[in-house]
């Protein structure tokens, strides 16, 4: 009984890693493999960077039992802030980038500041952010796209890293990248085993971590080979994943990620305990306000210009992710990596359904529908335990 226990604990525990699998595997065999290629990894990579990147701040609001809908506007505001900087002012690029950076920075402090120290629901406060965030955008840009931007501004959104080539064309910088993460993610399974042996935690049956990790590494290596018969790897890749282990060790290891996790789990309890909740609400709604803006700079570089419908519903595709990449309505649950998960599950839906020719309409309603199963899920599991 006790093993059956384990399995089903840890398929729960990865079960969006099989559902990423095989929502992949459906759109390649419904569009004969056009999603397989290299150029379409890449594309989806580049595509979908922006919205990894809400997601991990995203993350932390939902953790709280909120979320934040300005993202999307804040997103438009800051690239609109790069695009006039360059183009009207002929601002450096490092000027506009970190002009950008102030300017998210101050719009999670606006929004951090009525969520925080006057108590207005996060709801009210982002919808008002949305709605302002979107109006300023169209008021700097005059309606009117800026650029195009400069090739070393340009860079950060769709260029990629120096490469190796081997035979064949294949870059050995992406190969070697994908053995280290092999070999790290292998340790890191030894070293989780070892620690919970050594103080009595009970461990998942051998077959079972050879299989899990078996098919992580497949993925990596997937992938990996796919860039490596391309371009290699894109500059955006790296920002993601530096940014992905930044908040996988704030939220796991840290005191603040330690009191966002409380916040959401219980409120009451949390502030009875001494965390300051109002100092959690506001950096983590200002933190929010920072990852948009990089957003805005890698969405900017990638488009090569500003536009004032940029971040359209971006909102709604970060929120998506994480709750589709387990985290829990009420908040209190939930993981940066899940949020990852869920961001390319999302991604892989959007780039499958153009490739198959399904209308923007239709995509929307398929869109809505894995949202609200994935939240059905999460409720009705709760119901049963």
């Amino acid at each position: 009984m006790e093993n059956k226990k384990v399995v089903n604990i840890d398929m729960r525990q990865y079960g969006m890693v099989l559902a990423l699998i095989a929502v992949y595997v459906i759109f390649a065999i419904l569009t004969g493999g056009k999603n397989l290629s290299p150029a379409n990894i890449n594309n989806l990579i580049m595509q979908n960077g922006y919205i990894v990147i809400l997601a991990v701040g995203m993350l932390l609001c939902v953790l709280t039992g909120n979320v934040d809908l300005g993202v999307g506007s804040v997103v438009a505001t800051c690239g609109a802030v790069v695009g006039i900087g360059i183009v009207d002012y002929g601002w450096n690029m490092w000027l506009a980038i970190i002009a950008a950076l102030v300017v998210g920075l101050l719009c999670g402090m606006f929004a951090g500041f009525f969520i925080s120290k006057l108590g207005i629901p996060p709801f009210i406060v982002t919808l008002a952010t949305m709605l302002m965030g979107r109006g300023l955008t169209y008021v700097l840009l005059q309606a009117q796209t800026k650029g195009p931007l400069p090739a070393d501004f340009v860079y950060i959104g769709a260029g990629f890293l120096p490469t190796i080539k081997i035979g064949g064309g294949i870059d050995m910088v992406c190969l070697v990248v994908a053995a280290v993460i092999s070999v790290l993610i292998v340790l890191s399974e030894m070293k989780s085993v070892a620690t919970k042996k050594k103080y009595g935690f009970a461990t998942n049956p051998a077959w079972q971590l050879i299989v899990k990790n078996g098919i992580i590494i497949g993925i990596v290596w997937f992938f990996f080979y796919k860039l490596a018969c391309y371009s290699g790897i894109p500059f955006v890749l790296v920002l993601m994943a530096l940014l992905v282990g930044l908040y996988h060790f704030i939220t796991t290891k840290t005191v603040a990620g330690r009191q966002v996790y409380a916040l959401g789990g219980n409120a009451k309890a949390a502030k009875l305990s001494g965390i300051n909740t109002e100092k959690v609400f506001f950096w983590v709604y200002t933190n929010m306000g920072i990852l948009c803006a990089v957003a805005g700079i890698v969405l900017s570089a990638r488009n090569a210009s500003a536009t004032p419908k940029a971040g359209d519903q971006f909102e709604m595709d970060a929120i998506a992710s994480c709750y589709i990449g387990g985290a829990a309505t009420s908040g209190g649950i939930g993981t940066i990596i899940g949020a990852v998960v869920g961001a390319f599950i999302m991604g892989i839906l959007n780039n499958g359904m153009s490739l198959y020719g399904f209308s923007t309409d239709l995509q929307k309603i398929v869109k809505g529908a894995v949202l609200l199963g994935a939240v059905t899920i999460d409720l009705v599991s709760k119901r049963k335990k």
